[in-house]
């Protein structure tokens, strides 16, 4: 059987976190886990033609990630990382290299071939990356998934934005943070957490809603009535940076490669706790993922 070939669009760029800099980039920290859990992954960015988009490069090589990255004349991105408790809070460098995608040939032939596609609201913050990512959303092939990880930072968003990716996505992910804020956006304000979910999943008719909540749990509703609850395992927290990223890669890769909806969020949220307990969004995958699930349960 083949790979699913699996797309990430947006951003790559350099957490500059207190002991250091680490690559990372919500849709790369995507590609990455998604290729460990059995798809081709090729990420999709830009980075600039300066020392940084050298090493940005170097890091995306040395770690496996299959990757079609523009270089142009704006810096490479970069991020001011802090950690309060393990929970990393961004401040994100506007008008960067990732800002500036180049829509090309070479980009539509590889959206036109994937099996899925990954994208998020941070991505398309710019207008010339925006106009790019919009335009190839509609150059991904019926029946290919379309995986909007919201990914909502500071004020890189709007309501007519998430509104807009929506209407592309069959896959909806998205945090306790990011629900509480768009049940103003979207007027949901009295419904429960379950029926938020399914508000967006009948709304946009979407094929899964993914939510994570945190240390407490992660939920996922799907169009064929089938929902799946798992409690979030306990583990010891190195930090939590690109845990989310790595629960959404596990997933599309599981049901692209043929698992039922409870094996790939179980797949999903091990993964997830096991990125916790290392440092970066990138760590030495173990020669067998641990079952937390199945030690939380005993």
């Amino acid at each position: 059987m083949n790979k699913p070939m699996v797309l990430s669009l947006g951003e790559l760029l350099w957490d500059m976190l207190p002991g250091g800099k680490r690559a990372g980039g919500a849709p790369v920290n995507f590609i990455y886990h998604a290729t460990h859990a059995g798809a081709e992954g090729y990420a999709i960015s830009a980075v600039g033609e300066d020392e940084l988009g050298d090493e940005l490069l170097e890091a995306v090589k040395a770690n496996g990630i299959n990757s079609v990255i523009q270089r142009n004349a704006w810096p490479t991105g970069t991020v001011d990382v802090t950690l309060k408790n393990g929970i990393p809070e961004y401040t994100i460098v506007r008008n960067v290299a990732w800002d500036h995608i180049l829509l090309t040939r070479e980009l539509i032939s590889y959206v036109e071939k994937a099996d899925a596609v990954c994208f998020g609201s941070l991505g398309l913050r710019a207008p010339e990356s925006h106009d790019t990512i919009v335009e190839l959303l509609k150059h991904v092939r019926p029946g290919a998934m379309k995986f909007f990880d919201i990914n909502i930072r500071g004020d890189h968003y709007s309501k007519d934005l998430i509104e807009e990716l929506l209407g592309y996505a069959t896959v909806f992910k998205l945090n306790d943070a990011e629900l509480l804020l768009l049940r103003d956006m979207f007027d949901i304000r009295q419904a429960s957490d379950d029926e938020a979910c399914r508000w967006f999943l009948s709304k946009y008719n979407l094929d899964y809603v993914i939510l994570t909540a945190g240390s407490d749990f992660s939920t996922i509703v799907s169009k064929n009535g089938e929902s799946s609850t798992l409690a979030t395992p306990h583990v010891e927290v190195a930090d939590t940076v690109g845990a989310g990223d790595s629960f959404s890669g596990t997933f599309a890769a599981r049901i692209l490669t043929g698992a039922t909806l409870a094996e790939a969020h179980r797949s999903a949220v091990n993964t997830a706790a096991f990125v916790c307990t290392c440092d970066g969004a990138w760590p030495t995958y173990p020669e067998t993922m641990p079952d937390y699930v199945a030690e939380a349960a005993a």
